[in-house]
Order: C-alpha cells, then structure tokens, then sequence
C-alpha cells in the first residue's frame, strides 16, 4: 500500500506530501482544482511518460516519489529478477530534469521504464471511466475469471508446461529446416566426398610426390652427372681415389721414419676411406637412376588430381582437403542419423505436447466451474448498484493452446430488460463499464492481494442508495485493501478514514494546486458544500452530519 506521496514541480503542484490512510480515502475538490494532476504525477510512477510541459518551473526538476509497504505481495523473485534491492518498505522515484531528460529509480537504483512499469502494476491500479474499457478485452476477462477461479497454481504449472512444448517443438522444427536442407546438399556432398574418398589421401604426399617427378624428369642429365662425379673419383686413370692412396702411402712411409707424421697419415687415410665410401653411394646411386616414363605418368597424374581439388575447394595443401573431407563425412552422416534425431525430437515434443493440453484441459474445466458463480455475483452487486435489469453470461471458445490456455472468454451482458446479451464491448455505456469493473474489483479483492486501488469518479452517473451501497462495498473492501477514491458525492466523500481537499491558491503571483487533509469540521463543511453549493443551508449542514455520522 503508499504510505508517502511526495509530488514536486509538476503541473499546479509546487510540492505536496500526503500520508494516505491503509482503508479508505477520499479526494474531492472544484472542478480542474488538481485532483487529475495528482493521477498524472502517480502515473509517472506506473511507468508512463513524462512531458517537460508538465514542469511548473520550468528551471527545476519535478519528482515523483511514492513509499510503498510491499511486505503482503510477494515481489522478492520479481526484484531477484531485476538484481534490485528488496525491502517491505520500497520507495520508487521519477525525476523530470528542465531538459526533458526522464529517470526512474527503485530503492535508489536507477532502471528503466519497462520495469517502473511491471512493478508499479504491483502497487498501483487506477481505475476511470475510460480505464475501465479494458473490461470489454478478452484477455482481461479471461483474467477475471482465473483470479475468481483461484487459479493462479495452475496457470503457472500450465505456461511452464506450454514453455517447455514451444521450446521442444521449436528444437524440432529446426531439426526438420535442417533436414530438408541437408537433404537438398546430401548428393552434391556425397560426390565431393567420393571424390576426395577415392584419392586416398595422406598428409605430406604432395612435397614427395613433386619431389619424385622432379626426379623423373630429370633422370637422364642427374645419371649422367653421377657418372661424372663416379668417374673422376674412382674411374679415370687419374682418380683422385688413387692419388689421395699414393698420398697416404708416401705419408705412412714418413710416419715410420719420424713418429711426427703419424697424425697426418691418419687424417689422409680417413679422407681415402670416407672418398672410398663416397665413391660408392654415388655409384649406386647412379645406379638406381633410371628414366621410368610410366612411373612419371603415374606421379604427374596423381598431382594433378590434387593440384585440382585444391584449386576446386580453394585451398592450398593435402591437409586442409583431408579437413574438407571430415567435414564432408560429418555431414553426411548427419544426414544418415538425421531421421532418428528427428523422431526422438518429434516424441519429446509429442510427449511435452500432451501434457500441456492435459493442463489446457484443467485450466479450462477449472474456469468453466466458476461462470455461473461469478456471473450470479457480478448480477446481483450490479441490481445494488442500480442496475435491477442487468444480465450476464460467460461465453467460452475452444482455441489453439497459447500463453494462458486454450480458452477465449466473452463476458455477455444486457443492461435492459428483454434486451439479448451481446459482447460486453457491444453493449455496456461508460457508466456501466465503470459499475461493472467496480463490481468485479470488489469480488476479487476477497481472492487476492490486490494492489492500492485508486477509483477516479467512478460514481459518475448514480445517486442516492446507490451511492450509498457503492460507498459501504468500498469501505468493505478497504477492510483489506487500500483505496483512494475521487469524488463528486457528498455520501461518498462523508466515508473514510481520510478526506483529502484539492483546491487551487491563488495567493501568490502564479497559482498552485494544494491539498490538505481535513478534520471533522472542515469535513462538514465541504460535505454541505457538495449537499447544497457554495453557501450550504442549515438544511444542507445537517444533512451533511447525518452523512457523516453514518445516519444517511
């Protein structure tokens, strides 16, 4: 409920604070006095959007702030959600700067307006002549009838199950997008991977398969300089084989005569055997050297291949066509498993399917029990607020299963006897809408925690008893609940715990919207002047004490 309303530099208002009441609280006043701004300045609140043109200076900033005592509603996962501090006592803040600039705060942490929003929709719900038009949607009805119902248990387990089918028949259709397009690639897939399979392709076989043709190519000029090479150090009649043993002969007869020489002997005899050892590698390698121009074929070939698939899959080496083939393989082996996938897919969404519509089923039976109850009971507060002819119906339609169910509800109505029911849209005058919404807000406040209620002129159009009847259903639904009421009746304003006076001052160079809260004289007094006008009657005074004094 507010416990504190702090309004700065808005409209008319230069500052007002007020301590509202947790029961009833009235608010009358002239005509244009400011009782609308005080709705506008609580709207900022709700999350609606501010205008500089509502600044009444426009140098200062305006601030909204309202307290608000949250312990009873259960908001501690809605502020865990949000990361905000939660306290039962919970202060949310507007602030308008000259500049237009617009911030809103909870608890002094600032947020956006979406969740000013939500959680003001916790706190604050004001009701006039033209807010009570959402009674003729469906999705407000249906919420009637869920509230009226006590349903809220089985809502929620009901869209947890709904989540989780969208969620699992989403992950299905995916499945089934990406079938058909694995599908459509599958044979082209299958070809290029064939085609890389039949290759047999190792890593590294390229660089030694260029470096055997290079052999090929070249045989007959590399055999022929091995035989040079071969010639001149073991062939010739010369060879430097042969002179470098006459050079360890003449070195080992020197060695024998001086013992000096040993170590020069030792270094030309290792020379003649490493020349020896050469001698032969390079003969038999010259040996292996043949010109081979069908093993050429075959290596040119085969790189040709891979110089074409690398050129056709725009890479450079065996190893990223060995990837590209993985890939390929993993595809279509997607493609080979892809139909069990889709049917395990398809039963779990089957299965989280059948159980939402099991839920769907309660919900819709749950609702359906509560029609002619709640009609029965919007009927009969409706002849206490003058209405004696009224009649209503629910209405429900089968629907494709959605967020709230598988149900549209049409609340039908006639106002006049022997009048059909029709759509309550169709039918019901701005003054009955506001009966209606009236008498709905007073059944449900026995259902819920509902949230500070504020009815603005709602008693537009009736009189009397049934002013009276209104004003006793609204002092019984302040038993548990907090209600500010704004009114033009005198059997109205004479209820309540608070009786709040807007007027407008006119004392200083601009004029200011005021409030004040009345004692019990000044509370007779405003209550004759609603009776008999400006210069109330004796007659009006004491009509104005029976009022009060609850004798009307």
């Amino acid at each position: 409920m507010l416990t504190n309303l702090l309004i700065k530099n808005y409209a008319l208002i230069r500052q007002l604070r007020i301590d509202p009441s947790a029961r009833l609280n009235i608010v009358t006043g002239e005509t244009g006095a400011g009782k609308s701004i005080m709705l506008g300045a609580l709207g900022l609140l709700l999350g609606r959007r501010a205008d500089t043109k509502a600044l009444y200076d426009s140098g200062v900033k305006c601030v909204v702030e309202g307290t608000f005592d949250i312990s009873a509603y259960k908001l501690e996962g809605f502020f865990e959600e949000k990361e905000l501090e939660y306290a039962d006592e919970t202060i949310l803040r507007r602030e308008i700067s000259p500049a237009g600039k617009s911030r809103a705060f909870v608890n002094d942490s600032p947020v956006n307006l979406d969740t000013m929003r939500r959680l003001g929709a916790h706190l604050i719900d004001i009701h006039s002549q033209h807010d009570t038009l959402k009674l003729g949607t469906d999705v407000f009805q249906l919420e009637i009838v869920d509230l009226f119902a006590e349903n809220q248990k089985l809502k929620s387990e009901y869209a947890e199950a709904y989540r989780d089918f969208r969620k699992k028949r989403n992950a299905y259709d995916k499945l089934l997008a990406q079938a058909s397009e694995l599908k459509k690639e599958a044979d082209y897939n299958k070809f290029l991977f064939d085609e890389l399979d039949a290759l047999s392709l190792e890593a590294g076989e390229k660089e030694l398969a260029e470096q055997e043709l290079n052999l090929l190519e070249n045989a007959g000029e590399i055999k022929s300089k091995l035989g040079m090479a071969s010639y001149a150090l073991d062939g010739a009649e010369q060879s430097v084989t042969d002179a470098l043993r006459e050079v360890a002969t003449a070195l080992s007869a020197a060695a024998g005569m001086a013992e000096r020489y040993n170590g020069l002997y030792e270094r030309a005899n290792s020379c003649l055997i490493e020349l020896q050892d050469l001698s032969g590698e390079i003969s038999g390698e010259e040996e292996g050297v043949e010109f081979d121009p069908e093993r050429a074929d075959q290596v040119r070939e085969r790189l040709s291949a891979i110089y074409g698939l690398e050129q056709k899959h725009q890479v450079g080496s065996v190893e990223e066509l060995l990837e590209i083939q993985r890939e390929l393989e993993e595809k279509l082996g997607r493609v080979m498993n892809l139909d069990e996938e889709m049917a395990e897919a398809r039963q779990l969404a089957d299965l989280a399917e059948d159980k939402m519509r099991a839920l769907a089923t309660d919900l819709t039976d749950s609702r359906e029990a509560v029609f002619e109850p709640l009609a029965n009971r919007i009927v009969e507060l409706l002849k206490d607020l003058g209405m004696e002819n009224a009649t209503l119906s629910l209405d429900r339609t089968d629907i494709e299963p959605g967020p709230t169910g598988a149900d549209e509800v049409n609340l039908m109505f006639s106002a006049n006897k022997g009048m059909p029911r029709r759509p309550l849209g169709e039918v019901a005058s701005g003054g009955e809408f506001a009966r209606l919404m009236f008498a709905v807000k007073y059944i449900l406040a026995d259902k819920t925690a509902l949230p500070t209620i504020v009815f603005d002129e709602i008693d537009t159009g009736i009189s009397g008893e049934i002013a009276l009847k209104m004003v006793q259903m609204m002092e019984d639904m302040a038993l548990k609940h907090q209600l500010l009421v704004i009114t033009h009746l005198p059997q109205i304003a004479s209820r309540g715990e608070h009786h709040y006076f807007v007027f407008k001052d006119h004392t200083q160079e601009r004029t200011v919207s005021r409030m004040r809260l009345l004692d019990d004289n000044e509370r007779v007094e405003e209550v004759a002047k609603m009776i008999g006008g400006a210069r109330p009657t004796d007659s009006a005074y004491q009509s104005a004490r029976e009022l009060l004094r609850g004798e009307a």
